[in-house]
Order: C-alpha cells, then sequence, then structure tokens
C-alpha cells in the first residue's frame, strides 16, 4: 500500500483537507476524526503494512524539499553556472597586482605610521605659515582666508615616524588656525613620504590614524549580528570576509592587469553570490531559486549599463582619483570599469530582494498548499511591490547621499537642473542609480515566477514529491513533516 504524500503544511491539517479519502486501499475520512486525527500529517506510515508503524525526524532546515526532478532541472542550471565561475576566476586570476613607479600623487604615495608627541602655539606670521595674495584682496575669499591666518595663532607640532625605515625620527608640522584637521598631543597620525624632496620636507601630515574606532565599531557591528542573528549571522559575516577576499584578491588585481573589467565583475560578482547566498542560506531549493532570480537580474543590469553606458558617452574617468588610475594604468578600460562598479553595486540589494521573494512564495505555499503557481504569484507579487518601493528609495537616498557634496557644489552654482544632470559627474551617478533600479524592480517578477512555478510544481499527488518529501523543521523552531 503507498501512503497519500502530504503537503507542506503545519502538523495540524488545513480547514477542508480530506484526510485519506484519494487511498486507494479503502482508507476513508473516518480515520481522520478519531483521536489521531492531529498526528495523520507525517505518521501515515502507520496505517499501512510494511512501515514499521513509526516515522523518522531529521531536521533539514526551513525550506520544503522539492521534487527529484525539480532538483535535477535546478542543478542543470546551477552546476555548469557555478563551474563555468570557477573556470573564470582560474583563468582570470590575477596573482597580485602589478608593480609601478609611485607618482606621489593622492593615494599614490609612501606612507608610514606616526604620533604627535608635543604641541605649542606659535605666531603664525613668525613660522611664515600665513600666504597672502599679492593683492591681498580681502574681498574675495582667499584674501580673508590668508589674512586671518597672518594674525591668527597656529599649532606647531612635533611629530615622531612609528614605522618604516625611518623610524623614530621626527619632524615639524604647522597647522594653521583654518585647517580642517586640527592635531592634539599624542594623536596618532598618517605622514606621507616623499624621498626625492629635501631632508626637512621629505614627511608631511596627511591623515589621522582611525584603526581604533573603526575596529571598535566593526566589532561592535559583528557582536550584533552574531547576538540577534546566532548561527546564521555568523555565517553572514564569513560570506562578507569571503566577499570583500574576492573583491581585494580577484576583481581589483585582475582588473589592474588589463582583464576585461565587465567580464572580471560578471566572474566575481557570480562568486559573491554563490558563496554569500549558499553559505548564508543552505544548500536548498529555495537559496537555488534566489541564486538564480539574482543571475536573471544581473544579467539584465549589465546589459542596460552596456547600452546606456555606451549611448550616453560616459568615459568613466570623472575626477582625480579615476585620473590617476588612468594614468598609472592606461590600458584599463574606464567606461568597463564604470559598468563593474554598477553590477558590484547592485549586487548586495539583489541578493536582499532575490531572497525575500523566494521565502515569501515558500511560506504562502506552506500555509495553502493549494495555491497554484497563479495565485502563489498575484499573492507574492504584492509583497514584491512593497519591497521595491522601499529599496528603490533606499538605493537612490544611497547614492544621492554619497554625492551630496557634489550636489552642494551644483546648487551654489545655481545651476540649472538640466545642466546639473548633463554633467558627467551626476550623469554617472543617474545612470548607476536608475540601472540599477531597473534590475531591482524586474528581480521581483523574475524571482516571483520562478518560486512559483518550482515550489508549486511539487503537487500533492506527484510521486517525486512523495518520495522527496521527508520531515523537516519549520523556521521557528517547530517540526514539519512531510
Amino acid at each position: 500500500m503507498t501512503p497519500s504524500p502530504q503537503p507542506p503544511t503545519e502538523p495540524t491539517e488545513p480547514p477542508g483537507h480530506t484526510g485519506h479519502e484519494h487511498h486507494g486501499s479503502g482508507h476513508s475520512a473516518e480515520h481522520s476524526s478519531g483521536p489521531s486525527a492531529g498526528r495523520s500529517t507525517g505518521h501515515h506510515g502507520g496505517h499501512s503494512a510494511g512501515h514499521g508503524g513509526h516515522s523518522h525526524s531529521h531536521g533539514h532546515g526551513p525550506a520544503a524539499p522539492v521534487s527529484k526532478h525539480l532538483r535535477k532541472v535546478i542543478a542543470a542550471v546551477l552546476i555548469p553556472f557555478a563551474t563555468a565561475v570557477f573556470i573564470g576566476m582560474v583563468v582570470l586570476w590575477p596573482g597580485g597586482a602589478p608593480a609601478h613607479e609611485r607618482t606621489g600623487v593622492g593615494f599614490d604615495r609612501q606612507t608610514q605610521q606616526g604620533r604627535v608627541v608635543s604641541l605649542e602655539q606659535v605666531d603664525c606670521k613668525s613660522v611664515n605659515a600665513a600666504q597672502v595674495p599679492p593683492t591681498a584682496d580681502p574681498s574675495t575669499p582667499e584674501g580673508r582666508e590668508a589674512q586671518a591666518a597672518q594674525t591668527g595663532e597656529c599649532k606647531k607640532a612635533t611629530v615622531e615616524v612609528g614605522s618604516g625605515p625611518d623610524k623614530g625620527r621626527t619632524f615639524v608640522e604647522i597647522v594653521q588656525p583654518g585647517a580642517p584637521r586640527q592635531l592634539t598631543d599624542g594623536q596618532e597620525v598618517v605622514v606621507a613620504y616623499a624621498p626625492d624632496a629635501p631632508r626637512d620636507l621629505q614627511y608631511s601630515v596627511i591623515d589621522v590614524n582611525r584603526k581604533i574606532p573603526l575596529a571598535v565599531l566593526a566589532g561592535i557591528f559583528a557582536v550584533s549580528v552574531v547576538l540577534v542573528g546566532r548561527m546564521r549571522g555568523l555565517f553572514a559575516l564569513i560570506a562578507l570576509i569571503v566577499s570583500f577576499g574576492v573583491l581585494t584578491l580577484f576583481i581589483l588585481p585582475a582588473i589592474l592587469q588589463g582583464s576585461n573589467p565587465l567580464v572580471v565583475a560578471v566572474v566575481g560578482a557570480s562568486a559573491i553570490m554563490l558563496i554569500a547566498l549558499y553559505m548564508c542560506h543552505g544548500l536548498t531549493a529555495r537559496t537555488s531559486v534566489a541564486v538564480l532570480g539574482t543571475l536573471v537580474s544581473l544579467l539584465l543590469i549589465g546589459l542596460l549599463g552596456s547600452v546606456f553606458i555606451d549611448w550616453a558617452s560616459l568615459t568613466g574617468n570623472t575626477d582625480d582619483n579615476t585620473g590617476l588610475i588612468h594614468g598609472l594604468y592606461p590600458d584599463i578600460d574606464m567606461s568597463g570599469l564604470l559598468l563593474a562598479s554598477v553590477i558590484i553595486g547592485s549586487l548586495g540589494v539583489l541578493d536582499d530582494v532575490t531572497v525575500t521573494q523566494t521565502s515569501a512564495v515558500w511560506e504562502l505555499h506552506a500555509a495553502d498548499p493549494s495555491m497554484g503557481p497563479r495565485g502563489l504569484y498575484r499573492a507574492a507579487i504584492r509583497i514584491g511591490r512593497d519591497h521595491i518601493a522601499s529599496v528603490v528609495n533606499t538605493l537612490v537616498l544611497a547614492y544621492a547621499g554619497a554625492a551630496l557634496p557634489l550636489l552642494l557644489l551644483f546648487s551654489i552654482a545655481n545651476s540649472s537642473m538640466g545642466s546639473v544632470a548633463n554633467s558627467e559627474l551626476v550623469a554617472v551617478e543617474i545612470v548607476r542609480t536608475l540601472v540599477g533600479s531597473i534590475g531591482l524592480v524586474a528581480s521581483v517578477p523574475v524571482t516571483t515566477a520562478l518560486a512559483s512555478l518550482v515550489v508549486a510544481a511539487d503537487r500533492p499527488g506527484s510521486p517525486d514529491a512523495a518520495a522527496a518529501s521527508g520531515p523537516v523543521r519549520g523556521g521557528r523552531g517547530r517540526r514539519r513533516k512531510r
């Protein structure tokens, strides 16, 4: 006798469920009306000969298992994809960033650690810190600032080099009263080293050392994630570390080596996606559907980004940093680098959207196993519309916040909205935001449709679903018996 396959429900029967009426061996609904009614789900093996009268309970995670056929279909798509990503990383692996002669400009400077060992107040005029323009015109901002500095009190800081071959050497740094960065006694600083400059001018303070506050903040973040997320939070932190490893050890050096930035970004982002999603959410069909939805959305973002970056004639060389990169490595495709940044920047939000939509479909199916793919899609897409509204707004505001100083400059210049949007500095952010947002919007119906088709294909009467079904543990610790 073959036991009736049970839909993925809670241990209690949903209203309207017909119990064992579909058994071909004479079992009727009367079997569900006795004391064993509450144990009928997952215990039907006790009604048939040869099943030993008991069931086994093994926790397999929150996601209900899908049929063997669907697992084979998902594996047929994801295994070649994961293999291609692995081969791509092997082929493109850079082996480290290429060496170059330091220019001493911007970030391309030799730096060492330092510490302010003494600090004294001096007259700015006595240390020649004030540089008044030849006209000394107080009507200009430069003239007013220079005249204020000429009569103000400067700080004379003695800084000791704390690392490198000149460790223990000291030099003097003059800090003007209007300088944005003021030094304090005992403060840890970062100093730049210019070997070709005169000895007294070889070292200068370029920044403060923020390692301790950043490390403390990172520690608070890690503890918060683990306390709230527990093991899943721990795996999320590990996935985050791995993602940064892929970014710093593969993506960045490979681009510097001259590989196509778009290809490198696609391979690297795919590797991050596979590692992060499966590590955080488990090797399940639910996660696999989220991976497929993310992959389709990334391909759409790459296609749209390529078309509009080329159509809008965006070079990607928009500021001093990108100009320095292009000067040091002229073979790098800067527009391709821009497209790579769009893909990588959209990946994190895409993961969130696709996982949420897939989980929504699975939970809706668990609540009402009789829902078909259309019903599941309609119910889940209503959740997705709320998610779209919040995520798109978040993405736009995130980019606007990053470009806020630039927007302030345009506001000060009284530039029109059209001229602001037309400048490449702002147009890059507009394309980045809108392309990423289109990918996010598209990921909701795509992922919802995939998840609805997959989970609804495991109908209660499917032999594959019955064979693949097994007792699983619910997402809140309750056992869901199949």
